[in-house]
C-alpha cells in the first residue's frame, strides 16, 4: 500500500511541477481559444442578424419598384449600401436602383451606382452585370474609352458575360469608326454565345455581316 502511495506521490509531484511550467500557457491557450469561438459565433449571429435586417429592406425596395416609385427604390438602395454594403441585398438593391435611375433620366446616379456594384459587390456575377450596364451608358455619351475600359475589365475575367462582352466591344468599337477590329470582337461574341441561343447569335451574326464580316 506504501508503494502505491510513493507512486502517487511521484505522479502528483511531477504533474505540479508541469503545471508550474507550464500552466499559465495552457490556461491562456485554452483562453484564447475559448475567445475565437465566441468571436466567431458572434460574427456568425452579426451576419445573420445583418442579412435579416437588410433583408426587410430589400423587401420595401421591391415593393417600390413595382410600385414605380424611383425615389424610394434610390432612397432605400442607398440605406442598404450604407449600412449593409456586404450583403448580397445591398449589391442587387444597387443594380435596381441604376435601373430606376436611368428609367427617369438620372444618368448621374445610375452610373454611381452601377460603379458601386462594380467595386464593392462580391459575387463576381453581379460586377459583370454592373460592367456591362455601365459601359452601355458610357457608349450612349460617347465615352469610348470608359466605355472600352469597362469591357476590357470584364473580359480579362473569364466569365459566362464574354459574349456580351464582346458584342458590345463591337458595338463600341464601330462607333470609333474602328471597323476591322469591330469584326474581330463580333467574331469573338459569336465564339463565346451558346449555339441555343440562336436569336441573339443571328443578332450579332447580322452586325457583322454588315460590316462586311460574314463568317
Amino acid at each position: 500500500m506504501g508503494v502505491y502511495d510513493l507512486q502517487e506521490q511521484e505522479q502528483l509531484d511531477e504533474l505540479k511541477a508541469y503545471w508550474k511550467q507550464y500552466g499559465n500557457l495552457i490556461l491562456t491557450t485554452i483562453t484564447l481559444a475559448c475567445l475565437v469561438i465566441a468571436a466567431f459565433q458572434g460574427w456568425n449571429y452579426y451576419q445573420r442578424r445583418q442579412a435579416a435586417e437588410a433583408s426587410t429592406v430589400f423587401v420595401a425596395l421591391q415593393k417600390a419598384q413595382t410600385a414605380k416609385d424611383a425615389k424610394q427604390v434610390k432612397d432605400l438602395a442607398g440605406s442598404l449600401l450604407e449600412k449593409y454594403p456586404g450583403t448580397y441585398y445591398a449589391a442587387m438593391a444597387a443594380l435596381i436602383a441604376a435601373r430606376a435611375s436611368y428609367d427617369t433620366g438620372d444618368i448621374k446616379s445610375a452610373k454611381a451606382q452601377l460603379q458601386w456594384v462594380t467595386d464593392n459587390a462580391k459575387p463576381e456575377e453581379f460586377r459583370d452585370i454592373a460592367r456591362l450596364r455601365l459601359a452601355d451608358i458610357l457608349l450612349d455619351d460617347k465615352d469610348y474609352d470608359g466605355a472600352l475600359k469597362q469591357v476590357d475589365t470584364g473580359l480579362k475575367a473569364a466569365n459566362a458575360y464574354a459574349g456580351r462582352y464582346n458584342d458590345l466591344k463591337g458595338d463600341i468599337l464601330v462607333a470609333q469608326n474602328k471597323n476591322e477590329d469591330a469584326k474581330t470582337a463580333y467574331r469573338a461574341a459569336l465564339n463565346a454565345i451558346d449555339s441555343k441561343q440562336t436569336e441573339y447569335r443571328n443578332y450579332v451574326q447580322a452586325k457583322l455581316d454588315s460590316l462586311g464580316g460574314a463568317s
